[in-house]
């Protein structure tokens, strides 16, 4: 059995808005998520997801409860250290995560400030930029970069530090399809060929149908569990709390309605083709 990258522990946060009044933003949620994990999240605005993300490299500390990140307890300031070295997070602009003028100095900089040997600083950017498809943009300027491309390059700054999960919060958010799909395409490969534990946070229903789980946050807690494909065709469930499913098992929920017999639990295109063809 694998063990926990994560482990959330009656986990309890609150914070001050502006007008002085607190905010629960999570409300005594337990969680594990295991090594090797492709791990998605879903909730509609508000509902912790952010704030759950910062609390897996502890840019948050709970307001009570615990989050053990590979064994390491986040409240303990000793252990901070570790903890974000063991787990890197690529936000919503990729713009904002770029802080040299040349590709490979920006992945660089996350190994030189843990002070790691020059020698070794150059074998880490190479092999992590190989990792996402961009080391012949190794000595382009980020500017000249597409969206995708920059996010890309933000998780081969994570990879250089030797992470072993990778937290990503609404990557493709600002990116185009094209660019979307580059970022998807890497975080897959680096779960599957690499082992490197991710959790997405994501507001696109079919980047989540890749997971090997999914949860559901609605109010700081967790509302449901379980595979893309059970968590989807719960159709009417997701919708009564604001979220969407994949455009393909919404068709097949709607078809259903209209007497048709087919199922919802239709995640992908080719699951609906196939289903459609069958039909008599």
């Amino acid at each position: 059995m694998k063990e926990n990258m994560i482990q959330c522990e009656d986990l309890y946060y609150e914070y001050i808005k502006e007008d002085g009044e607190s905010k629960i933003a999570l409300d005594g949620l337990n969680l594990e998520v295991k090594q090797g994990e492709f791990l998605v999240i879903l909730g509609h605005n508000g509902s912790g997801k952010s704030t759950l993300a910062k609390h897996f490299n502890a840019l948050h500390i709970p307001s009570s409860g615990n989050i053990l990140v590979d064994n390491l307890n986040t409240r303990e300031e000793e252990n901070l250290w570790d903890i974000r070295k063991r787990v890197g997070m690529v936000f919503q602009n990729p713009d904002n995560q770029i802080v040299a003028t040349i590709v490979e100095e920006d992945v660089a900089f996350g190994p030189e400030n843990l002070g790691v040997e020059p020698s070794e600083i150059r074998k880490r950017v190479d092999e992590a930029l190989k990792q996402v498809h961009m080391y012949e943009y190794r000595k382009h300027g980020p500017h000249l970069l597409s969206g995708g491309q920059k996010q890309r390059i933000a998780i081969a700054g994570i990879l250089a530090m030797k992470t072993k999960c990778i937290v990503l919060d609404e990557p493709t958010a600002m990116l185009d399809p094209f660019g979307r799909k580059e970022v998807l395409n890497t975080m897959l490969e680096l779960n599957k060929n690499f082992g490197i534990t991710i959790v997405l946070i994501t507001h696109f229903m079919e980047e989540a149908v890749n997971a090997d789980r999914v949860i559901v946050l609605d109010k700081g807690n967790i509302i449901n569990e379980g595979t893309p494909r059970e968590i989807f065709s719960k159709v009417k469930i997701m919708k009564e709390i604001g979220l969407d499913v994949p455009q393909v098992t919404e068709l097949a929920y709607e078809l259903q309605k209209e007497g048709i017999n087919i199922s919802t639990d239709i995640i992908n295109i080719d699951e609906m083709v196939d289903t459609l063809c069958q039909l008599k």
